[in-house]
């Protein structure tokens, strides 16, 4: 069975893209709650994301939302993020706030509507090209919520031909990444529900069109980790949100609701080779921290994205395959729990030090004050939303 130091060099080079919007206030559609210290602007999401980075050594990149994360100037605020410690990742388009989108975007039956959904995306990759990102990702909110309400081929046939016109003015050097969700805000049907539909649309775009799998979008019970094979045997997955939830879409810490399923899909990564230098598949989070403090859940968060790493890195690949083609069921499955139940922690808290990082990132960032002297130094202003 392989040990830390086997794995090292694959520890050191993960990367987990954190999003500006974990870092603001959220909610459900109840009630969203304040916290002291939160952001008021992109350039203290920024910040707080680049405190994350500096306590785990995990989170490299910052994804923006447009236009949460509007700008005059976005080299400038590249280069602010350059003087924090990390870099501008991806660019997420939004079309499910505005009122013209209330019956879809990209989808949407008039043409001056589409034309202005095409047109926003058209503007993410000018700005993707100031900041230096790579990908531009799209989720669609567009559906419908009665049985006949909408004309469910016609809507396909359009998000084809905008996602076409989208796709020829991204670089040479950027990606497409279509994100898929199989029910919310559209409650009859939605117009990418699921992971064939996404790779469906990709696939006749081209090689830099890739899909986004987010673990909290699918139903109770899904096989995710076959997606996860399935996606990268295809050479179609693109990027992951990592979330968790327990019933839908409940942006939970990641592997809070279900530590193993995080394992599995991890596992499934390493087999995929998704870990390997010449990979392109990007890791981020995407949560929303409606009761707990921001900092410290995405500091939570990556660092259990890094613990099932290195548990499913630590697997014994050859006694599985062993196991699996002698037909021994119960062997194969113990070989997998045996690697599950490793607890790496110790371990990893030494590799930490030895990287000039703190050994429990968790408890030095609460020891450190730092969560205090932002809820005394952000006083007034209007504190970010999940809409602003």
């Amino acid at each position: 069975m392989p040990v830390l130091d086997d794995i090292a060099p694959q520890l050191a080079a993960q990367a987990i893209e954190l999003p500006s919007w974990a870092f603001g206030n959220s909610g459900t559609r109840f009630k969203v709650f304040s916290t002291p210290g939160t952001p008021r602007t992109i350039q203290e999401k920024i910040a707080d994301a680049a405190t994350v980075h500096r306590f785990t050594g995990l989170a490299p990149t910052v994804a923006l939302h447009i236009p949460w994360d509007q700008v005059d100037d976005y080299a400038a605020l590249a280069r602010y993020a350059s003087d924090q410690g990390v870099a501008l990742g991806t660019i997420n388009s939004n079309t499910f706030q505005d009122e013209d989108y209330k019956f879809g975007s990209l989808t949407h039956s008039d043409p001056t509507i589409r034309r202005k959904a095409v047109d926003h995306h058209l503007r993410c990759l000018e700005i993707m090209a100031a900041t230096g990102s790579r990908d531009l990702k799209i989720w669609l909110a567009d559906g419908s919520n009665y049985a006949g309400q909408q004309d469910m081929r016609g809507r396909q046939d359009r998000l084809a031909e905008s996602l076409a016109e989208i796709y020829a003015q991204v670089g040479a050097e950027q990606r497409l990444v279509l994100e898929y969700k199989f029910f919310e805000p559209a409650f009859y049907h939605t117009d990418v529900p699921d992971w064939g539909t996404a790779c469906a649309q990709v696939t006749a775009l081209g090689e830099r069109a890739l899909v986004c799998l987010d673990t909290g979008h699918h139903a109770p019970g899904t096989n995710i980790e076959f997606i996860v094979m399935q996606l990268l045997r295809l050479g179609k997955l693109g990027s992951f949100d990592f979330n968790s939830r327990n019933y839908a879409d409940d942006d939970l810490i990641v592997g809070a609701a279900d530590p193993f399923q995080l394992f599995r899909i991890m596992v499934e990564v390493v087999r995929g080779g998704a870990l390997d230098p010449a990979s392109s598949v990007a890791f981020m989070l995407d949560q929303c921290h409606n009761v707990e403090e921001k900092i410290p859940g995405q500091i939570r968060s990556v660092l259990n994205v890094q613990e099932m790493t290195a548990r499913a890195l630590l697997l014994d690949r050859a006694a599985l395959t062993a196991a699996q083609e002698a037909g021994d069921v119960l062997g194969a499955h113990q070989v997998l729990m045996d690697a599950f139940y490793t607890d790496v922690r110790p371990a990893l808290a030494a590799w930490r030090e030895s990287r000039g990082l703190p050994a429990e990132p968790m408890a030095a960032y609460a020891a450190s004050g730092h969560q205090q002297r932002l809820a005394a130094e952000r006083i007034g202003g209007t504190q970010a939303s999940w809409a602003s």
